[in-house]
């Protein structure tokens, strides 16, 4: 998926941001090593498999998942999906109970022109092999017309499925019905504003905590069934397109992903998941950085570049309007 001004960012972010060191739980960030992983657009912690972590291609790739070890950055198992027709735009994943994997055939290079959109569901593997699954397709329809969205989550212990619409001056929380259905359309409702040129969220392990995540930026939100109240930005590293953001499964990190080839994904201590950090509560808005009181020496470093990156975006986005 081509967007001019977050690779005009990337050029300008290049090199601003460290590969991460491994861990030994695989939670500690890793460089994704596959050479046919060159746009990962959605990323999610194995429930499973500790240390694994799910993730795809955005588009012009067939339906594959792809499992790979947080520990050496390797893919160890490619699931193919049956049962769905070709994905179109694929920008998110994420897991919810019952060790389900909820992937978002959601995106719309068209800007929001595609009358309706596609979920799919299927077993999180027990093996780790290359194999095919059978899934679930899910249509999908946003109740105030068709938009391009990249954010998806799935509440830990109800299942619901919530999407985020993805607009330069902020979108909103889209939360679907209660129960996804093979049969007819599921219409997805507007309940929460978001401040943020969303490109991925996460939901805690809990179902307490929403983050949300832009190219340069990020924002916590307390979560509550779909309402959600702000608590601050988040600790998002430098990177030159991100693009994803998942919870380590027990909701100590936070991990950011990038597109590219040999992409990075970074770990940030996850605000209330058992560090000392927490997030800004300055208010102000996210989509120009990801300062705060627990950022880094790292973030401080990399402040001119997001400065001069913030600057290009906005006037190009100004000249783009005026066309």
């Amino acid at each position: 998926m081509r967007r001019p001004l977050a690779l005009l960012a990337g050029v300008l972010l290049a090199g601003a941001s460290a590969l991460p060191a491994s861990a030994a739980d695989g939670d500690g960030g890793f460089t994704i090593r596959d050479p046919r992983i060159k746009e990962s657009s959605g990323l999610a912690a194995s429930r499973l498999h500790p240390g694994v972590y799910w993730t795809h291609n955005d588009s012009d790739d067939g339906p594959y998942l792809y499992a790979v070890d947080g520990r050496t950055g390797r893919t160890v198992a490619t699931v193919t999906l049956s049962g769905v027709g070709r994905p179109r735009d694929v920008e998110a994943v994420s897991i919810g109970p019952g060790n389900q994997i909820y992937v978002g055939d959601i995106g719309d290079n068209l800007g929001g022109t595609w009358p309706y959109v596609w979920i799919y569901r299927l077993p999180e593997p027990k093996e780790l092999r290359d194999q095919t699954i059978r899934a679930t397709q899910y249509v999908v329809k946003y109740a105030d017309g068709p938009r391009d969205a990249e954010s998806l989550v799935v509440h830990p212990r109800t299942g619901r499925v919530y999407l985020i619409d993805k607009k330069e001056n902020g979108g909103h929380l889209y939360e679907g019905p209660a129960r996804l259905s093979p049969s007819k359309a599921n219409v997805f409702r507007p309940v929460a504003p978001v401040d943020l040129w969303a490109t991925d969220a996460a939901l805690s392990p809990d179902g307490q905590s929403l983050a949300v995540r832009g190219y340069f930026g990020g924002i916590l939100y307390a979560f509550d069934g779909g309402r959600v109240r702000r608590e601050g930005q988040l600790d998002v590293p430098l990177q030159s397109q991100g693009e994803s953001v998942t919870y380590s499964a027990d909701g100590s990190k936070l991990l950011y992903g990038s597109e590219g080839e040999n992409s990075p994904v970074q770990a940030k201590d996850a605000p209330g998941g058992g560090s000392d950090k927490s997030p800004s509560t300055n208010g102000g808005s996210a989509a120009g950085g990801s300062g705060g009181a627990g950022a880094d020496s790292g973030l401080k470093a990399g402040a001119v570049a997001v400065a001069v990156a913030a600057a290009a975006v906005f006037a190009l986005s100004r000249l783009r309007r005026r066309r």
